[in-house]
């Protein structure tokens, strides 16, 4: 189930705030910080864009003037925004405009980050998806690592609000000592964004696969998401095939010491058409990470009709539920033997279906861009309560 206590209690502390009782109190100006906007296009990024998206939509016209994005100056132009401005601006890029032209840039008003890194010393709202550089981080490189380990716990500090996208990054940011519970709100992900993408199930020919022969997964060589384990459990089921979307292929896992066996297919970057296309046709999708912050994938999976076998880990039960099945990270003869129990049982597969398309049905962009603007609104008021 959703729990939406924390943004609820946001709901609430705007209801009652003095700048929604009559408009006695002005509401202080909002700057989106735009730095994704300059960089390649990842599962974070496009959670920012969905928000804002969202948020622009609910926006009341006269208020929406009020808000605005901010990028550095080789960022690409947002589009398709019905109210919020936005401007390119400031001398550097990357980290640097972050940390030292953005605090400037946005200067009295309340800036809002996104994607997990703010300014280190600027109170705002700030979405941190997970604890993941803590959790794993030997999934990452050593700069990246130590950057946000150094970062994060100081954004805490200094942010008014942080929001995280499970009751699970709660509990973890809280032991890493991020920042207090009461200080986090959760609003998930939504997953709907999948139904707009028009299906391409073409690609399932053109890749030589059979439908419901083969189980898709994602081409990742990160020590977390574990993907090894499911080279063994396919091991011993050559006539089904592994799908791996994304830009890791044969090598990379074998740099890493992960052999993949002869019935895995590397189908490279899909588009989410196609993405959509091996979804609808494929018997699984499987999710054997160590940990998720949230598990976008398996959801979109789910609500497109595909079941979804995870890990018992991260926030995987908190979001996939009763209708997924569950395998152990390091049990490869689990997962064989959920996708073997699939292949073999074309009612139980059903039944996981429609529970799958509910469950993820849930996960709508919609809700959580009115949890996130909620929350946004009520650190406007208390920063013009405060200023």
């Amino acid at each position: 189930m959703i729990d939406l206590d924390q943004t609820g209690r946001a709901r609430e502390a705007l209801t009652a705030s003095p700048a929604t009782a009559g408009n006695t109190v002005a509401l202080k100006p909002v700057s989106l910080n735009g730095k994704f906007l300059a960089a390649h296009a990842t599962g974070v990024h496009r959670v920012a864009w969905h928000l804002i998206r969202e948020m622009d939509q609910l926006l009341d016209p006269d208020d929406a003037r009020n808000w605005e994005i901010i990028a550095p100056r080789d960022a690409r132009a947002p589009e398709g925004l019905a109210h919020m401005n936005s401007r390119r601006a400031g001398l550097f890029t990357w980290q640097p405009w972050e940390q030292f032209d953005l605090p400037r840039l946005a200067q009295g008003r309340l800036l809002v980050n996104l994607c997990n890194l703010a300014p280190v010393l600027t109170p705002g709202v700030t979405l941190i998806h997970d604890a993941q550089v803590f959790l794993s981080p030997e999934s990452y490189s050593k700069a990246f690592a130590s950057w946000y380990q150094f970062a994060l716990p100081r954004i805490g500090r200094s942010s008014k609000r942080i929001v995280t996208v499970s009751n699970y990054s709660r509990e973890q940011l809280v032991k890493f000592g991020v920042a207090p519970a009461q200080k986090i709100s959760v609003v998930h992900n939504g997953v709907d964004h999948v139904l707009d993408a028009a299906s391409q199930p073409d690609i399932v020919s053109r890749l030589g696969l059979e439908p419901g022969r083969y189980v898709v997964s994602l081409a990742n060589v990160q020590a977390h998401k574990n993907i090894g384990v499911l080279f063994e459990a396919l091991r011993s089921l050559p006539a089904l095939k592994l799908v791996l979307m994304g830009s890791d292929d044969r090598e990379a896992f074998l740099r890493i010491g992960k052999t993949p066996p002869e019935n895995v297919v590397f189908a490279g970057r899909v588009s989410d058409g196609e993405m959509r296309g091996l979804f609808e046709q494929g018997l699984a999708y499987a999710c054997p990470s160590r940990t998720e912050g949230f598990g976008l994938p398996p959801l979109e999976a789910m609500l497109v009709g595909c079941p979804a076998v995870v890990a018992p880990c991260g926030a995987l039960p908190e979001v996939c539920d009763e209708p997924a099945l569950y395998a152990g990270v390091d049990a490869p003869a689990e997962w064989t033997a959920a996708f073997s129990s699939l292949l073999a049982n074309p009612a139980e597969r059903q039944n996981r279906i429609t529970a799958g398309v509910k469950q993820a049905g849930q996960f709508t962009w919609k809700r959580a861009g009115r949890a996130f603007l909620d929350i946004v609104q009520a650190a406007r008021s208390r920063s013009s309560i405060s200023a």
